[in-house]
């Protein structure tokens, strides 16, 4: 069997760019297994690489390979390269040794998003832009452009909840129609255009790794399923069936559409922007697996250092604005006091002022009395009754003022209002003895109108 030229096969894996090859499962655009992929976001990855086999017979072994290798640009242009070397397909096939050797082919892909809305996408594309070896030919390299395939897909992304589901459908022309795992012998009668349609249904089971997918398409010829199963959150294991509806056919029939178990691994390397927020697990935890557009994201240790670090912002921000609202409290408990200190203040100069204009009062009706006793003595009663009633103006509960002026009015021969005043003057003061005795002599008929003032 004749050996691939592995230097020059490295070479053009790491420098070339793509997104798919020929038709190997799980080398095909996105992520199913035949048929090209659409998203509403940007490819959270820097790129993407890995390999998928197609196992078609035990005895004798009959496989087919390839390794690929994707990225996404800006402006969603993507592209790619791969390269597959497909099964035996001659009629020696069956022998236990075969007797030829399938040929080497390197594919390029070139995909361009064209149109989103909310949760629906629009790409178009050209792959399987092949160059095969061939022995025959001087040439190291030929383009074979009858496997140029031509493609328009239509994807739908819907979240679910713990679940989400994506839906690709579309149409192509050339090698992608057919979409046989190899090439029949009879290539007269292959189809030349044909649609397809493939869901992938994304699941939380594995959700610190990316979530587990299933995978399930219509290539053309054939009903096509699998699993993406996360072995890390940058590594998956894919698994699968090509062409199920044939699988019965397993030992009657080999070529063409022949059933195939499918084996596929990948690997990613992440874009660490804001791109790759992952979305939100069963629980609300962010999915370390899954950014907005549902492919795998950054890696796990990445991720975990990365939200180590903005727990930390978060509750460093937490704390000072707790830190702020503590503050805040304080200075409205500062200034809450400074009021009440302020009013404590005020009702102290109130009670002050009151005191002292108390005090001036007292002062002053004190001395409206001291008149008062002068005129009583020189008996003019009028002119007494009048610096008495000035006295009470300024301080109405002096019982002294109201004992003088009963005493006042008695000696004007009025004793009824003479006894008003005493007894206003004994409410007053209950302590009055003075004037309790002079109401007493009166009640008894033996009050001496010369002792009045003096017993005052």
């Amino acid at each position: 069997m004749k050996k691939v030229n592995t230097p020059f096969l490295a070479f053009l894996l790491f420098i070339s760019i793509g997104y798919s090859s020929t038709r190997v499962v799980y080398t095909r655009p996105g992520l199913m297994m035949r048929v090209p992929t659409t998203s509403v976001g940007k490819s959270p990855y820097l790129f993407r690489a890995g390999f998928g086999t197609e196992l078609h017979n035990f005895d004798p072994m009959n496989t087919s390979k390839g390794v690929y290798f994707d990225m996404e640009l800006a402006r969603g242009f993507s592209f790619g390269f791969s390269s597959v070397q497909g099964g035996d397909t001659t009629s020696l096939a069956l022998l236990s040794e075969s007797l030829t050797t399938p040929s080497v082919e390197f594919g390029f892909h070139f995909q361009k998003k064209v149109y989103t809305y909310n949760d629906i996408s629009l790409s178009v594309g050209v792959q399987d832009v092949v160059f095969q070896t061939d022995p025959t030919s001087e040439k190291m390299l030929s383009l074979n452009t009858e496997l140029l395939s031509a493609f328009m897909v239509l994807g739908s992304e819907k979240d679910l909840g713990k679940y989400k589901f994506n839906t690709y459908m579309g149409f192509g022309t050339g090698g992608l129609a057919p979409m046989d795992t190899i090439e029949a012998i009879d290539t007269t009668n292959s189809t030349k255009s044909g649609v397809f349609l493939g869901f992938l249904f994304k699941t939380p089971y594995l959700a610190n790794w990316g979530g587990l997918d299933i995978v399930g398409e219509f290539d053309g010829t054939g009903v096509n399923v699998g699993l993406r199963i996360p072995l890390t959150s940058d590594y998956r294991l894919n698994l699968g069936f090509t062409h199920l509806d044939k699988l019965p056919e397993w030992k009657t029939r080999y070529w063409k559409g022949h059933p195939g178990f499918t084996i596929g691994f990948d690997m990613v390397v992440p874009r660490v922007d804001k791109t790759s927020v992952p979305s939100r697990g069963p629980s609300g935890e962010p999915f370390p697996g899954y950014g907005a557009n549902g492919f795998e994201t950054i890696p796990m240790h990445l991720d975990t250092t990365l939200s180590l670090a903005d727990l930390m912002v978060t509750t460093l921000r937490d704390s000072m604005s707790l830190m702020n609202n503590e503050m805040r409290n304080m200075m409205i408990r500062l200034a809450s006091m400074e009021q009440q200190s302020q009013f404590l203040n005020d009702s102290l100069k109130s009670v002050t002022l009151k005191q002292n204009v108390a005090e001036d009062n007292m002062n002053e009706a004190m001395r409206y009395l001291s008149r008062s006793l002068r005129y009583f003595y020189a008996g003019d009663y009028r002119e007494a009754l009048k610096e008495i009633d000035l006295a009470l103006e300024l301080n109405p509960n002096m019982a002294l003022a109201y004992a003088r002026r009963g005493s006042i009015y008695y000696k004007l021969g009025d004793v009824q209002r003479a006894t008003i005043n005493w007894n206003l003057a004994l409410r007053l003061d209950p302590e009055y003895d003075d004037v309790r005795n002079i109401l007493k002599a009166l009640h008894e008929n033996r009050l001496k109108s010369t002792s009045i003032f003096e017993e005052e």
